[in-house]
Parts: C-alpha cells; sequence; structure tokens
C-alpha cells in the first residue's frame, strides 16, 4: 500500500510542476505581448505618424464626450440643479440694481480664483505630460510683485489696473516697511488656489487605481501596470527608482493620513504613485484628498512661494546682477540687458502704460518663445496620449477577438 501510494504521489508532483511550468510560461508570455504592445502604442507620436496620430485621438475624443454625455444623462438631477443655479446667477448678473458691485465683485474674484485653480490642474493632471505652469506663470506672478513691492515700498497697487498691470500707489509708502509677510499676503489667494488645482489634478490616479480593484478587470493604466508589477517584485528590488517608489508607497500605506501630508508637503515628482496606492489599497477619499489639499495648498505652497519671494527681493537680485558681470569674458556683456530689463521694469512701476525700449525686450521674446515651445509640447503630449488610448483599446479589441477563436 505504501509502494502504490509513493507510485500515485509521484505523478502528481510531476504535473504540479507542469503547472507550474506552463504558467511561468503563459505569464512570460503575456509579459512579452503586453511589452510589444506598449512599444507599438509609444511609436503612435505627431511627428512620426502624424495622419494616423491625429485620426486615433478624434475617433478616441469622440468616444470620449460620448461616454461623458452618458454620464451626465445618468446624473441628470445634478446636471439640472446646475443650469437652474446658473440661469439664476444669469439673471442676478443682467438685472439692474445695488447688487451689482457684489455681482461684479465676485465675479471679478471668481475668474481670478479659477484661472489660478485650471493652471494648477494642468501643472499635475498629466494628460499626457503636465504644463509646468508654476515655472511658466505663477513663480513669475511672485516675482514681479516681490519687485514692484520692494520698489514701490507698497503692497497696495491700485485696481484696476493690477492685476493686470503692476502700478505703483501715488503716496507710495515708507522705505524699508516691505516684509517677507506683507508680499506673502499679497499673493495668497492666487496661490493657494494654484494649490488646490495640482491636489485636484492628482485625483485621476487615485479614482482609476480604486475602480481597478474594485471591479477587478485588468487595469489601463501604464502606471498602474507599473505599479502592480512593483508589488509583485519588491523582495528583489535593487534600483534606487524603484526603492523610491516602494518607499513613498509603504509611507502611504503604513502611516496613513500624516504619509500622504508628508508626500504632498514636498516637491515630489512620485506622488502620482501615492494616489495610485491610496486607490489600490481603498484608503477612504477624504483621508487622500483632505492630505493632498492640506499638503500642496497651504505647506507646500508656502515654501515654494518663500523661496520665490527670498530669490527676488531687492538685495538678492542687486548681487545676482552683480555676479553676472563678475563672470570672466562674457559677464559684462551678459550684465547690461539684465540691468536694462530691471530697469525697464521699475520705470513701468511708475508711469502706467508705459513701454520698455525696444532693445532689451529680448529677454521677454526669449521668455515668450519658451513659454509657447511648452504649451506647443504640452498640446502634442495630450494628442500622443489620447491617440495612444485608442490604439489601446483596438489591441484589447484584437486580443478578446483571438480568444474567442
Amino acid at each position: 500500500m505504501a509502494a502504490n501510494g509513493a507510485k500515485c504521489e509521484q505523478p502528481q508532483k510531476r504535473a504540479g510542476a507542469k503547472g507550474k511550468q506552463n504558467g511561468k510560461a503563459i505569464d512570460s508570455s503575456v509579459r512579452e505581448r503586453r511589452q510589444r504592445d506598449k512599444e507599438e502604442r509609444l511609436s503612435l507620436v505627431v511627428w512620426r505618424r502624424p495622419v494616423t496620430t491625429i485620426h486615433y485621438f478624434l475617433l478616441e475624443t469622440l468616444i470620449k464626450l460620448k461616454e461623458w454625455t452618458f454620464q451626465l444623462w445618468q446624473r441628470r438631477g445634478l446636471v439640472s440643479l446646475v443650469l437652474v443655479l446658473c440661469s439664476l446667477f444669469s439673471f442676478a448678473y443682467s438685472t439692474e440694481g445695488s447688487h451689482q458691485q457684489w455681482v461684479s465683485y465676485l465675479e471679478k474674484r471668481f475668474i481670478w480664483c479659477a484661472y489660478w485653480v485650471g493652471l494648477g490642474i494642468l501643472s499635475s493632471v498629466g494628460l499626457g505630460t503636465g504644463l509646468h505652469t508654476f515655472l511658466l506663470y505663477l513663480g513669475p506672478h511672485i516675482a514681479s510683485v516681490t519687485l514692484a513691492a520692494y520698489e514701490c515700498s507698497s503692497t497696495d497697487f491700485p485696481e484696476p489696473p493690477y492685476p493686470d498691470q503692476i502700478v505703483c500707489p501715488q503716496g507710495g509708502g515708507l522705505e524699508g516697511s516691505i516684509s517677507l509677510f506683507s508680499i506673502m499676503s499679497k499673493v495668497r489667494l492666487e496661490a493657494c488656489m494654484w494649490g488646490a488645482g495640482t491636489a485636484i489634478g492628482e485625483l485621476p490616479p487615485y479614482f482609476m487605481a480604486r475602480a481597478a480593484r474594485l471591479s477587478g478587470a485588468d487595469p489601463e493604466d501604464e502606471d498602474y501596470e507599473e505599479f502592480e508589477e512593483m508589488l509583485e517584485q519588491a523582495e528583489g528590488a535593487q534600483g534606487l527608482v524603484t526603492r523610491a517608489k516602494l518607499g513613498v508607497q509603504h509611507m502611504v500605506q503604513k502611516v496613513g493620513f500624516f504619509g500622504i501630508l508628508a508626500c504632498a508637503s514636498i516637491p515630489n515628482p512620485l506622488f502620482d504613485l501615492a494616489g495610485i496606492t491610496c486607490g489600490h489599497f481603498m484608503v477612504p477619499f477624504w483621508t487622500f484628498f483632505g492630505a493632498t489639499l492640506i499638503g500642496k495648498a497651504v505647506i507646500k505652497m508656502h515654501i515654494q512661494k518663500l523661496f520665490v519671494i527670498i530669490t527676488f527681493s531687492k538685495h538678492i537680485v542687486e548681487q545676482m546682477v552683480s555676479l553676472i558681470g563678475a563672470v570672466p569674458r562674457v559677464g559684462p556683456s551678459l550684465q547690461k540687458p539684465f540691468s536694462q530689463y530691471l530697469e525697464a521694469q521699475r520705470n513701468k512701476l511708475h508711469h502706467a502704460g508705459g513701454s520698455a525700449p525696444a532693445d532689451e525686450n529680448w529677454l521677454s521674446w526669449v521668455f515668450e518663445k519658451v513659454v509657447l515651445v511648452m504649451v506647443c509640447y504640452f498640446v502634442s503630449s495630450i494628442i500622443n496620449s489620447t491617440a495612444q488610448s485608442y490604439a489601446k483599446r483596438l489591441q484589447q479589441q484584437r486580443h478578446s477577438e483571438e480568444k474567442t477563436k
């Protein structure tokens, strides 16, 4: 009997070993297929295959519009409420009366806040590649206010033309009356709104990972696929980037609210992973969003704001211009346009509507072209990402047809 039992166990072990080998072979073939599909999608960019990319972009856009229309129809009660509120506001806006001054004030504030929230969302939402709106818009705005505050000895700029144009008040202020806190108070609203926009932009990875975990379906996002592979290979992680990602994942998973707050409060290019981790491990929405909002709109924003204000304070700027002039050979030639630019900005602060001399405008011209190039790259990355999403739809459809055959 024992011999017969041993003989029976041997085929079972062989079958189990064969099953494991077959499982490994299937996993490797699936990985190879996914890698081929990924390389095929990544080759779909505007500068390589413009016609196909734009065609797929338009088709994916139509599909998304159809899906959004269906979702709005499912929530038609909420949509109707929003339309009623918009109609009431439109009626109050067009009706004459003493309330118009409050309507005008609210309109101005709403547009100003919405502008900065929108820029914050564009900075972090990741529609292909995030647009660095802090470097392009908020940072220069804070720098302009800082330079103007030290030049005018006041932050009480006349409105209008502020914030479209900064002009010194007629009375001016006391020399040396400007402090870091007065400048921070002047730009606090727009800075916090921009930070709130970046927090809103971090929500898509969270919702995507949460939906994938609840549905049990295969992930449709490259970052989420990479996250799951990282979890599977966590024990053998050797690379610095992989270890950093695992560190973020462990901090968020174990510490919770304060771990998310710590990750959101510092410049962190891996924060998308924190959103995916929170969604994957079913962290409550308000725990994730509350910590992200406090970290980005309050803590991190004040750190960035303070850095820009200190960098562009009067004595630091003068020292930087002097250091530029001290550079051997090219120093004086570089120092002259910077000095002329700063002098032109000072003149514009004291003369509303004044224009800078034409010979110093090359710095502004270069900055405008940099902004234009970055915006064009951002738009092209959105087109590429959307077209690649449609290509993934086609690949999934093709694989599902192959399985049914």
